[in-house]
């Protein structure tokens, strides 16, 4: 492109706005916004709104969303009530997108910082009534930590995440060479084994957003549901399940510390 094609020549609108990444969008917006963006329903998530009912509403809570992505779900917080809304992204071009779903949408309620969200909450003294991390902990190199420092940051939480299971995954040839290696580890005292996910293509895509490298590391169901629980988050429901995904099995859970040991 010449610098002269970066001009908008046409009335402004938020159309432009959205146009500026013209073909990245993953996000559909709302029905009522006319807006022609991406195709999948973050704006009117089934899985976040199952949370914030689980949650008993997010009233006048402060929240940290982690990996906002294009702030479809900031959107739903900030319309049921929130205080406030502190969400950390570290793709620099989704942290641009959340910032124009911001102005597009008049979010009033939500702070965007971008940058690691493993190294906001290792830096961060920060208690929030929520955290929201969907579609983050997949892509993490060490997801233990990451639930570690949520459980620092909040007791409650909800997380959508992809997990391992290998009779499901190597039975699916487009997914199964992605993972090459699998290693025992451990943090902070849990043990687990750590399936090794690499990206490969998927990085020449400009509208890419997964993890800050090359690979992560993925765990089994069990692995993730245990390691909630060795630091502190007990309370578990898990909805929205579904072993034929075509990235991986998945499924949503809320987890909570009991509420008799909630600070």
């Amino acid at each position: 492109m010449e610098v002269l094609d970066y001009y908008i020549k046409s009335a402004p609108s938020s159309q432009n706005a959205l146009d500026i990444f013209k073909g990245e969008w993953a996000s559909m917006f709302p029905g009522s916004a006319a807006l022609a963006a991406g195709i999948v329903p973050l704006f009117e998530d089934n899985r976040v709104a199952w949370a914030i009912e689980k949650f008993n509403g997010v009233e006048s809570k402060h929240i940290v969303e982690l990996g906002p992505l294009e702030a479809g779900h900031t959107y739903m917080l900030e319309k049921h009530g929130a205080a406030s809304i502190t969400a950390v992204e570290a793709n620099s071009r989704a942290y641009l997108k959340c910032l124009i779903v911001k102005e597009v949408m008049g979010l009033q309620k939500a702070h965007f910082l971008c940058g690691d969200c493993v190294e906001y909450l290792r830096s961060s003294h920060n208690k929030f009534d929520v955290c929201l991390a969907s579609g983050i902990l997949y892509h993490m190199a060490n997801p233990v930590e990451l639930i570690s420092l949520i459980a620092k940051a909040s007791d409650q939480v909800f997380i959508w995440t992809h997990y391992y299971d290998g009779a499901i995954i190597h039975a699916q040839p487009h997914i199964s060479p992605k993972f090459p290696a699998q290693v025992a580890t451990e943090h902070e005292g849990f043990k687990y084994t750590a399936y090794r996910q690499e990206y490969q293509v998927a990085l020449d895509y400009a509208g890419f957003c997964g993890g800050s490298s090359a690979f992560s590391h993925w765990m089994n169901r069990e692995d993730i549901l245990s390691c909630l629980k060795y630091f502190g988050l007990t309370e578990i429901e898990i909805n929205f399940e579904q072993l034929d995904h075509p990235n991986g099995p998945c499924f949503a859970l809320v987890a909570m510390r009991p509420r008799t040991l909630q600070s």
